[in-house]
């Protein structure tokens, strides 16, 4: 299957806007299930698109940017598996193992953005010296129009010269090859998982995870129910922080 026209565009464009809204108003649709679930709308397949949006929610979780440190661009990434997994006709795993690698060059073309808009941001500087605040309002607007192209790029690239290239190769690819493709797939939800529980301090509020486990695993309730009853005890176990800190502090007062 090969995508029409305006999917391409429509794909470039969310890539684009992506992008724009994690450095800008942050409005959560650059999060992976939002994109995916986008991807699935215009591609035609919700299922897989959210499934895949999910898998590299997993993956994302924990990682952050900090610092201006440059992190793969899980956005992007969701949109090339969605659009392969489409294409080749080789399921939501195999399309992952493929995006990721895009995700991954969205490391090096974020480090060439931040280096670039530095010159952007000197010249602005030196702009608001000079008392000269059209001239940098208008080569500020520069900073927006190239994170937009420059996080685009490869999406381009992949959707318009790579669908074709990764379709020859799996042609050619024996079956334990996309086998190994296929479970490395499931397996990359797994290490989202391991690397959110190495930054979150797990062993403080293990019971709570024991209980999510066995809610799940023993008594089959839904993720839904399981992330409902997370919130119930998110929020028991805030209220109960915020009534001790109360007592504490009224204590403090009558001390006094």
């Amino acid at each position: 299957m090969t995508l029409a026209v305006w999917q391409i565009i429509a794909l470039i464009l969310v890539a684009a806007g992506i992008n724009l809204d994690r450095r800008g108003l942050s409005l959560t649709h650059a999060r992976p299930a939002i994109v995916g679930l986008i991807c699935g709308l215009i591609l035609g397949d919700v299922n897989s698109g959210l499934y895949i949006g999910g898998t590299f929610t997993l993956m994302s979780l924990g990682v952050a940017a900090i610092g201006g440190s440059s992190v793969p661009d899980y956005g992007v990434a969701t949109i090339i598996a969605c659009a392969f997994a489409q294409t080749t006709g080789q399921g939501p795993e195999v399309g992952l193992t493929i995006g990721l690698p895009v995700g991954m060059l969205g490391v090096q073309m974020d480090v060439l953005f931040k280096i670039c808009n530095s010159f952007i941001a000197q010249k602005a500087q030196r702009y608001a010296n000079a008392k000269e605040f059209k001239k940098m309002y208008r080569i500020m607007l520069l900073s927006p129009v190239m994170v937009a192209v420059f996080m685009s790029f490869p999406t381009a690239v992949a959707l318009t010269a790579g669908a074709p290239l990764v379709q020859a190769i799996l042609d050619v690819l024996p079956v334990w090859v996309t086998g190994g493709l296929a479970v490395a797939g499931k397996l990359l939800p797994g290490l989202g998982i391991a690397m959110l529980l190495h930054y979150m301090p797990a062993k403080k509020y293990f019971n709570y995870i024991l209980i999510g486990f066995v809610v799940s695993a023993y008594i089959k309730v839904p993720v839904l129910g399981v992330a409902l009853l997370g919130t119930a005890l998110a929020y028991k176990f805030y209220t109960d922080n915020e009534a001790r800190a109360t007592v504490g502090f009224a204590g403090g007062l009558e001390d006094e």
